[in-house]
């Protein structure tokens, strides 16, 4: 049987030679890093005679009494029963009490064995069984902890090694995949674009080599950093806690492990770490929350994102706003504003664009339904799977695809944004209803774009996230499901009335389509539509309500593009048709856009971003987090640019050619869709109070009021009846200027 290895060492080495002779550069001692890092301007100085008698008197023993240093202000009466090892600093101990939440202590050391440590002014230490080698903050409250020590190779997170250490104990975080290979190095600071451009081009070894230097240039591999508690942060009643840097004014408590983290909390959010959690090997944002029994290892959770009761976080990036409760999240890439909060469900192998639900019963795992593990699951913004969702890995939803119940048995491509999909098992069809949130949940869609802006903490805005369900990403798909809308209605006609011709080319289908589509004749209504390339089987994909969506589809395509003309209109004082015409640049086409961890950017701006650091123009990760700043400040510019496209496409006009009478219909087709949305707003939640099956829980429609609240108070609805009020009069207020009649 193999033994421990328990190495004896003398006594007196206690608390010294933190730095190995082999790592200590020439000409250094073993506290030149310390000295370096501990930043409170404490003037420390020897203990006096007396001062020693009392910590003696007060039980207190020290391997050397000459390596106690202390400020000036130092009371030994309030340092009793503790054990010092090496050089230990502590500042000012006043008479006082520290009071946090429902927690009083005394300031003072109190029952703990303390090595090698500094303290600021005024802290609390009471019942630390083994406190080693840690720079602890003023007014620092830590009670009944088991054990918080630093180690001289401690990485706090980072995907780093240190002078000596073997590659095969760097942290790497293995999201995306299970089989490792979109694997990318952690480290504090890093945002959800940084994680995707790493994690693509997977085959660029150039562009990979530099994303690593990066990464290893932020911190250098020497031994002998210490840990770090900041002023204000209060920890108790937790077990391990082991190469842990944690910032000002966090709250611990209750904690079993904590290891090799980064925990950022200060002004720009409080981080809370609560009861039961165990983290090892993460990177924790700034106002984020941890609580009840809490799982995570291999992590990234950017500031203001929650794991909450029993949630497992594993190999995984979770973004800005974000929550996870109970659930199990693996080798995934969370964009901002994520939602999943149910025992039961399972997410894996994924890359969540962001805005997303994840229902109860979901199993979106790769090696539970394919050959290997090596699946991968790419889903658009506002992906929302209903209840006891099983999907198949690869598979790709366009944006704001949501699911309907079901084991969907083969992979999907899902191209066409805000549709539901259903698996229809009883006739073996799948069906896809386009432009579903519009037609049956305007409501949520509205709503859910307005919580995420309302909801978002931020303070270091580095990305400028994109919450509106009409951007330029979902533009674009929707153009992409126009053609193919036309292309299946062509072929379903032409199939229909021609039964023994061959069949149509893609563009005979598509014209054929488009004419009838664009007629609203509804024939269309009759036909048999489906489509193919969606599902990875020979079933039937059938579209629903194909007519109804192609003209929602336009309608809100020519609706984003006359909002943006308005928007370019008031902001540069235009007051004549010609002066539009004038500032229409004379080449702009809709260009690609990508998702770049919750930020749109053009295609182009990525294209040139990769190329700059692959040469050498960029230098470090804040180069990039710089020109991710650049493209906010572009983005209003762009998406008006782009807006501006996609309207003259649909409308197949130049906008350089402008006529008043068209600039008129555009105004007012902006009122009748606000108008229409602001109605569909209001009975979409009025359906919940109307249904008999909603009511027959209560006794009364008076009771139903006072459980759910009344339809006519929801906050909300005011909310976006008074924005249509003020919308109507933005646009008659350009009527005036026009002189345009109403």
């Amino acid at each position: 049987m193999p033994q421990n290895t328990i190495i004896k060492t003398p006594l007196s080495s206690l608390g010294y030679h933190f730095i190995s002779p082999p790592f200590l550069p020439k000409g250094k001692d073993e506290y030149y890093l310390r000295n370096m890092q501990n930043r409170n301007g404490i003037a420390y100085r020897t203990l006096n005679a007396y001062e020693i008698e009392v910590l003696v008197r007060n039980r207190n023993t020290s391997d050397d009494w000459n390596k106690i240093l202390v400020s000036d202000a130092f009371n030994p009466e309030l340092v009793k029963n503790c054990k010092f090892f090496g050089l230990v600093r502590i500042g000012k101990l006043e008479p006082f009490c520290l009071g946090f939440s429902d927690l009083k202590v005394p300031v003072g050391l109190y029952n703990s064995t303390i090595i090698s440590c500094d303290f600021g002014d005024n802290v609390c230490i009471d019942n630390v069984n083994y406190l080693s080698h840690y720079i602890i903050g003023s007014e620092v409250i830590i009670t009944n902890v088991n054990e918080l020590v630093s180690t001289n190779h401690a990485k706090f997170g980072n995907g780093i090694i240190k002078e000596g250490e073997s590659e095969d104990v760097r942290i790497w975080m293995e999201i995306c995949n299970e089989n490792t290979g979109r694997r990318v190095l952690p480290f504090n600071g890093m945002l959800a674009g940084d994680a995707l451009l790493w994690s693509r081009d997977k085959d660029d070894k150039v562009l990979q080599d530099k994303f690593r230097q990066f990464t290893e240039a932020r911190f250098d591999n020497k031994r002998g950093y210490y840990g770090k508690i900041g002023d204000r942060t209060v920890i108790k009643n937790c077990s391990i806690i082991k190469d842990v840097w944690i910032g000002t004014d966090a709250y611990i408590k209750g904690a079993n492990k904590l290891k090799n983290l980064t925990i950022n909390s200060g002004q720009e959010g409080r981080t809370q770490i609560g009861e039961g959690c165990e983290a090892v090997n993460g990177i924790i944002g700034f106002g984020c929350k941890m609580f009840y029994g809490v799982k995570a290892v291999r992590f990234i959770m950017a500031s203001h994102s929650q794991l909450k009761y029993g949630a497992r976080l594993i190999n995984s990036y979770l973004g800005h706003n974000a929550t996870i409760s109970c659930c199990e999240v693996l080798n995934s890439l969370i964009f901002p504003a994520h939602e999943q909060h149910h025992n039961n469900s399972f997410l894996c192998a994924a890359l969540v664009m962001g805005q997303s639900n994840i229902a109860a019963g979901a199993t979106i795992g790769s090696n539970h339904n394919s050959r290997g593990a090596d699946g991968e699951i790419i889903m658009g913004r506002g992906f929302w799977p209903g209840l006891c969702v099983s999907l198949k890995h690869n598979s790709v939803f366009a944006g704001f695809t949501i699911l309907t119940k079901g084991d969907y048995p083969s992979e999907l491509h899902i191209k066409v944004p805000f549709a539901l999909v259903s698996n229809d098992v009883s006739n073996d069809q799948l069906l896809v209803m386009p432009g579903y949130w519009f037609l049956y949940n305007m409501y949520a869609l509205a709503r859910n774009a307005w919580k995420y802006v309302d909801r978002d903490k931020r303070t270091d805005r580095v990305q400028l996230i994109e919450y509106d369900y009409l951007a330029p990403d979902t533009i674009n798909e929707m153009f992409t499901a126009l053609t193919i809308f036309e292309e299946a209605t062509g072929h379903a006609y032409h199939k229909a009335q021609h039964t023994s011709q061959k069949s149509l080319s893609k563009e005979e289908a598509i014209v054929t389509g488009k004419q009838l589509l664009l007629s609203a004749d509804k024939v269309v209504d009759q036909l048999e539509i489906t489509v193919n390339g969606f599902e990875n089987s020979k079933r039937k994909v059938i579209l629903l309500k194909t007519r109804t969506a192609y003209h929602l589809f336009r309608d809100l395509i020519r609706y984003y593009g006359a909002l943006h003309l308005v928007a370019m209109v008031q902001d540069q004082q235009i007051r004549t048709i010609e002066s539009i015409q004038k500032i229409i640049p004379a080449k702009n086409s809709r260009n690609e856009w990508v998702n770049l961890g919750g930020q749109l950017i053009p295609q182009s701006e990525l294209i040139e971003l990769k190329e700059k650091i692959k040469t050498g123009k960029m230098k470090s990760w804040e180069d990039v987090h710089q020109a991710y700043q650049q493209m906010g400040s572009r983005y209003s510019q762009q998406k008006a640019l782009h807006a501006l496209a996609a309207l003259e496409e649909i409308e197949e006009l130049s906008l350089r050619k402008l006529k008043p009478q068209v600039f008129k219909q555009l105004l007012d087709h902006t009122v009748t869709v606000k108008e229409w949305m602001t109605k569909g707003i209001h009975e979409s939640r009025a359906k919940d109070y109307q249904s008999p099956f909603r009511k027959m829980v209560y006794e009364s429609f008076a009771e139903m009021n006072t459980v759910i609240g009344k339809l006519e108070d929801n906050g909300f609805i005011q909310q976006q009846m008074k924005e249509l009020v003020s919308f109507k009069q933005k646009i008659q207020s350009v009527k005036k200027l026009f002189k345009i009649k109403a």
